[in-house]
């Protein structure tokens, strides 16, 4: 790394809906990067019930307001203790990038009064967090995306371009709340998709059922049996048919939808089969996705799996199971499976403050590349 660096914070908040995780980086000029170190709050429980209420679509216009002001501080608290455990003050950070928390994401068109527009919400005020912190905080960076026509997501590819390089054939898939892949190929430009589900069924289904926050390490998946009626069943969704660009969230796979599919006749009288059962959902999605999208334009030497969901043994069982490709996670390639998307937010946020375009149209379907970003300053 050049000795002339920024230093950043990236501030992620996913579908999961479970915390915020901040990650302190180095970054020069030529886009090389050293992570620090990391910092996770957790969202305090009402806060986080309030916000799966909104992303259900059971929150009003207040609770949004209210909410955007009250994640704000979150994501400031967040990085200021960051900045604390790290020994350094807001003097020493030059700038900080946020995802923020998206509550509803419309990747489709809309019309209305022969207005016609697809459209996304994150909300984590970067006003609040500038001033909370002391430091020129970045923002709204899928908006500017959407206005050029794409469907402002996925993001995170621009990052992975730059962290894995194109010297292999690679599978980036995050496993979130949401399954997302970046292909990186030498022998096609980057793209990337939304998979479907990745922990958001399977984590709701446990908490139904097992009255437990997640399925740790697929403990409770690997006692039950895929039942493959309702497997079959379940990837009848449509969402899994739509080619890319596309991109989806709580807006379809929310309580709800759980709801539905967990009283349809098909579904297992076993709870350990249920999970099993939605497990491999997001395990065969992903293969479907590669062999239907991915494989037509290039092939996959190797998978890459990221996000909380390289922690479910059972989970990445199945992938390999059902694409018969080698499975590697983040960490082999020393990069913290939990802060990846952290600092692709900062490496965003530091294209954002030099003016450099930073969003793939690829990836979101945009007409042309744009910068992304809205900044607060200090």
């Amino acid at each position: 790394m050049k000795q002339n660096f920024k230093t950043a914070i990236g501030l992620m908040s996913g579908t999961s809906m479970d915390g915020i995780d901040a990650a302190l980086v180095h970054i020069d000029d030529d886009f090389n990067f050293e992570f620090v170190k990391g910092y996770s709050l957790d969202y305090p429980e009402h806060v986080r019930q309030k916000l799966l209420q909104i992303a259900d679509n059971r929150g009003c216009s207040e609770d949004i307001c209210f909410m955007d002001f009250v994640t704000g501080r979150l994501f400031a608290k967040c990085a200021n203790e960051l900045i604390k455990s790290a020994g350094l003050t807001s003097k020493n950070i030059d700038f900080i990038a946020s995802h923020g928390q998206t509550v509803f994401h419309i990747p489709e068109d809309r019309q209305i009064d022969g207005i016609s527009t697809k459209s996304t919400l994150q909300i984590g005020n970067i006003s609040v967090i500038a001033q909370l912190t002391g430091v020129t905080t970045v923002g709204d960076f899928r908006s500017k995306d959407i206005a050029c026509g794409g469907q402002g997501a996925p993001l995170v590819p621009f990052a992975d371009e730059l962290i894995f390089k194109k010297d292999k054939n690679r599978a980036i898939q995050n496993i979130g709340g949401i399954g997302n892949v970046t292909v990186l190929s030498k022998s096609c430009n980057t793209f990337a998709f939304d998979t479907g589900p990745g922990n958001m069924l399977i984590d709701g289904a446990v908490q139904k059922l097992f009255n437990l926050p997640y399925d740790k390490d697929g403990q409770i998946a690997a006692q039950g049996k895929i039942d493959e009626q309702f497997l079959n069943f379940l990837l009848q969704e449509e969402y899994y048919k739509k080619s890319p660009p596309k991109s989806t969230g709580r807006e379809l796979f929310n309580s709800g939808y759980l709801q539905n599919i967990l009283q349809n006749e098909k579904a297992p009288q076993n709870k350990y089969d249920t999970v099993a059962t939605l497990t491999a959902l997001s395990a065969k999605t992903i293969a479907q996705a590669y062999k239907n999208f991915v494989l037509p334009k290039t092939c996959i030497d190797e998978i890459v799996l990221g996000g909380g969901g390289a922690f479910n043994k059972t989970l990445k069982d199945f992938i390999k199971d059902y694409t018969k490709l080698p499975v590697k996670t983040h960490e082999d390639f020393g990069i913290d499976n939990k802060f990846k998307e952290a600092i692709a937010f900062a490496l965003l946020g530091f294209c954002t403050m030099n003016r450099t375009t930073n969003n793939l149209p690829d990836c979101t379907g945009a007409e042309k590349r744009v910068i992304m970003g809205t900044v607060a300053y200090i």
